[in-house]
């Protein structure tokens, strides 16, 4: 994004929201300015809440800009922690919300100070070799374990089959034989999806451990959310943990960190006990978070970390022409990844030939079937989740809407479900507001089904995090939609054997090489896709560029 310039931005056109207006003019009601300085001022804090909106966590601006914010009296340059709070923050050349300027400089204080406590471990390499007897020259996840043996603050990433989650079990168990007094750890994920995941993952992992079952046992295998960890307390945005009322952990882990916001990982961080480790796992190459900031990807480039950072690089599950596809459009090959996709020499990746909708409603035959007969929840909700549609936009042709709407009209005419009312045995839904006091939280995935313990009435089930199975009235089931297709954003943390990506017909600015990749990275076996060709190479030609000032904050000794 180049520098804005206050008088270009009263000339341009901008679909500005009613939030982004009123704030505006709330400001500038507060200027002395005359109302041609008024206007210019007013796009100007217009277009910074539209782009923190859209997942900037700032702006850039020219001199001119910077010289009529300072004469706003609403606006400071280069501001310490003391300095009394202004709602416009100007740093170098980019433009803060006061509150975003402070998450970005906390979190990059807090993360620095973390770097300084470093971990001196006598016969560390004896005990890695046996935790990792691998025979290999090089084995990069028992240098990710040396890393974090000696730093309080790490992060490990990697693409998908590089054994993160196997490496960080191995470290937990590392840390907990060499400390003194058992370890109290934390495990979180940003979505309950993920904590599911992470879950399956420890527990499996546990077992192959060389270690004493004392070692294992000390070795959470709960996993909650992030919020959840934090204590969230709904409506405001505050948290019951924070550098006031710290979390009791010794060590954090938190999985699927790219998807942590800004905001979140700086309540996080701030939330911790002095002296205690975190360890963020996560693919820096997936989509940054929906809201604010690009944190990971950030932190994984800043230079002075680099001692912080290892990436696992060899992949021990995901490969063949999946991988192959996932790399090129991660590393923006458009012509080599649609000729991957379009040969359809390998199975496992290939354009769909077939009708869209009766493919999608095709592949709900299974779970509905055994919905039918009588199957139990779990049976059902594993044979639902086999398959999903991911696509890139939640409205307008080929999106989330349309496609969840007209597999719903394609199975009632086909008698496989009934529309006769909003609830039927068989509806896959999606929360979408996240609701503590039932424990369902944004991006949970339940079906309905009858109750054959309760006179055969219809009620919700959902998986929790922590595996246990609860149902709910649909009455009291909070906000929701029909998740026959979900976006891209929402299957972060998921997999699926099979997975249909389907892009719009013509290309917008949501569709971008990281979004691609994301949806590439969820599927375990076969990827079929729905595009155009001219589509599909512009969505891998264009990359995400978020502006944060957090890489530039870890250049400043």
């Amino acid at each position: 994004m180049t520098a804005l310039n206050a008088t270009k931005l009263c000339e341009e056109p901008r679909s500005f929201s009613r939030l982004d207006v009123a704030f505006a003019r709330f400001l500038s009601q507060r200027t002395d300015f005359d109302p041609i300085q008024k206007q210019a001022f007013e796009a100007i804090v217009m277009t910074l809440s539209y782009e923190q909106n859209q997942g900037h966590s700032c702006i850039q601006i020219d001199e001119q800009t910077q010289a009529l914010l300072l004469a706003s009296g609403l606006a400071k340059s280069n501001p310490t922690s003391q300095s009394s709070p202004l709602p416009l923050i100007i740093e170098q050349n980019r433009l803060y919300l006061h509150r975003y300027w402070y998450y970005e400089n906390r979190l990059a204080m807090q993360i620095k100070t973390m770097t300084k406590d470093e971990h001196t471990v006598e016969k560390l390499d004896v005990m890695l070799d046996r935790y990792f007897d691998t025979g290999e020259i090089i084995d990069d996840q028992r240098e990710a374990a040396k890393m974090a043996a000696q730093q309080s603050f790490c992060i490990i990433t990697g693409g998908p089959g590089t054994g993160k989650t196997f490496t960080v079990v191995k470290i937990l168990a590392l840390l907990q034989e060499l400390a003194e007094q058992t370890l109290v750890i934390a495990l979180a994920a940003p979505t309950g999806k993920a904590a599911m995941r992470l879950q399956e993952s420890i527990g499996f992992s546990k077992a192959k451990l060389p270690c004493s079952d004392e070692i294992k046992n000390r070795i959470p295998e709960t996993v909650s959310t992030l919020h959840r960890l934090l204590g969230a307390m709904p409506p405001s945005p505050y948290f019951r943990h924070h550098a006031d009322k710290p979390l009791v952990y010794d060590l954090i882990v938190i999985d699927e960190a790219s998807m942590v916001d800004l905001a979140l990982m700086s309540k996080l961080i701030d939330a911790l006990k002095p002296g205690a480790r975190l360890i963020l796992l996560g693919d820096k190459d997936q989509l940054a978070s929906v809201e604010s900031g690009a944190v990971l990807a950030d932190l994984a480039i800043a230079k002075t970390l680099q001692s912080n950072v290892y990436t696992l690089k060899k992949s021990h599950r995901f490969g063949g022409v999946i991988k192959e596809l996932a790399e090129a459009v991660n590393l923006q090959q458009d012509e080599l990844a649609w000729q991957i996709l379009s040969d359809g020499a390998d199975a496992a990746v290939q354009c769909l030939d077939a009708d869209l909708i009766d493919y999608v409603a095709a592949q709900q035959a299974d779970y509905l079937q055994l919905i039918k007969a009588g199957a139990g929840f779990e049976q059902v909700y594993q044979a639902f989740s086999r398959f999903q549609v991911l696509c890139s936009n939640r409205q307008g042709n080929n999106s989330v809407a349309d496609i969840n709407y007209r597999v719903e009209q394609k199975l009632a005419e086909q008698k496989r479900i009934d529309l006769s009312g909003l609830w039927y045995p068989g509806r896959p839904v999606m929360i979408t507001q996240n609701n503590p006091a039932l424990h369902l939280y944004n991006g949970d995935i339940g079906i309905c089904m009858t109750d054959s313990f309760d006179t055969g009435r219809l009620m919700v089930f959902f998986q929790r995090a922590d595996g246990s199975i609860k149902k709910y009235l649909p009455a009291r089931v909070p906000h929701c939609e029909t998740v026959f297709a979900m976006t891209i954003h929402k299957s972060q943390g998921s997999e699926f054997e099979e997975v249909l990506i389907v892009l719009p017909e013509a290309v917008n600015p949501v569709l971008t090489k990281e979004l691609l990749y994301t949806a590439i990275t969820r599927a375990k076996k076969t990827i079929k896709l729905v595009a155009e060709e001219v589509v599909f190479k512009a969505t891998v030609r264009q990359k995400i560029e978020r502006v944060t000032g957090l890489v530039d904050k870890f250049k400043i000794c």
